[in-house]
C-alpha cells in the first residue's frame, strides 16, 4: 500500500504537525491549513493529494474523521467517489472503518459516511443560522455602533496580529508562560482575550518566526 494521510486545520499548529509526522512515519502527509468551507479539490494539499493519486503514488488515504474530506455532504461524497473510482482505499480513523473489504466496497462504510456527512452539514447550517440571528439581534440593539464581521469572511494573519497587539507583546515578553497565563496577562477592562485566541496568535507568530 502507498499510504497517504489528509489533514485539514483551520489554524497553524506547528507542534501538532510535528507530532503527526512522528505518529505516522509510513504515511505521506497532505496538510491544509484552510477553512473547511473550501471544497476539497480547491485546497492546496487536496490538489496535491489528487495529483498523487492520479500519478498512482498513493492508493490508500486516511482521514481522522470524515468532515476533513469536504465542505458538506455533497462535497464529501464527491471526494469519496473520486477515490473509489481510482481504486483508492479510504480509512476513517475515528470510525475504525475502511471503504473496501477484500477488494469489494464496504456497504456499512458507505451508509455510515452518508449519514455522518449529512449530520455534519446540518450542524454547520444550524450554527450559521444562529450566527445570523445573533448578528441581527446585535444590530437591532445597537444599530449605530454595531460593527460585525461580514458573514463568511475570515481575518488574515496580519489582521489577527494587528487586532491582538497586546497579546503579541505579552507573548514576546513572556514566552514560557502558558496560554491561559498569557491571556490573563494581556487582558484588561477594555481588551479581553481567550486562551484559544492566544493559541491562534502563537501559531501565526511561530510560523513567521517571531518567537
Amino acid at each position: 500500500m502507498k499510504k497517504g494521510r489528509y489533514i485539514r486545520q483551520s489554524s497553524t499548529q506547528q507542534s501538532n504537525l510535528r507530532q503527526l509526522y512522528k505518529a505516522h512515519p509510513d504515511e505521506t502527509l497532505f496538510v491544509d491549513i484552510i477553512s473547511g468551507s473550501i471544497p476539497f479539490g480547491d485546497r492546496p494539499a487536496g490538489k496535491k493529494l489528487i495529483e498523487a493519486i492520479e500519478a498512482n503514488t498513493i492508493n490508500y488515504v486516511s482521514f481522522h474523521d470524515i468532515s476533513r474530506a469536504g465542505r458538506d455532504t455533497i462535497n464529501v461524497l464527491q471526494t469519496l467517489k473520486f477515490l473509489f473510482d481510482k481504486g483508492v482505499v479510504v480509512k476513517v480513523d475515528n470510525l475504525g472503518l475502511e471503504s473496501m473489504i477484500n477488494n469489494k466496497p464496504n456497504p456499512i462504510f458507505n451508509l455510515i459516511i452518508t449519514v455522518l456527512s449529512e449530520i455534519n452539514s446540518l450542524e454547520k447550517t444550524t450554527l450559521l443560522e444562529r450566527q445570523k440571528e445573533g448578528i441581527a439581534a446585535a444590530k437591532r440593539k445597537n444599530p449605530d455602533t454595531y460593527k460585525g464581521r461580514v458573514l463568511g469572511t475570515v481575518d488574515t494573519e496580519d489582521e489577527i496580529l494587528s487586532k491582538h497587539k497586546r497579546t503579541v507583546k505579552a507573548m514576546k515578553a513572556n514566552p514560557t508562560l502558558s496560554l491561559r497565563q498569557i491571556a490573563k496577562l494581556a487582558s484588561d477592562s477594555d481588551y479581553k482575550v481567550s486562551a484559544n485566541t492566544v493559541k491562534k496568535v502563537k501559531g501565526i507568530m511561530e510560523k513567521e518566526n517571531n518567537i
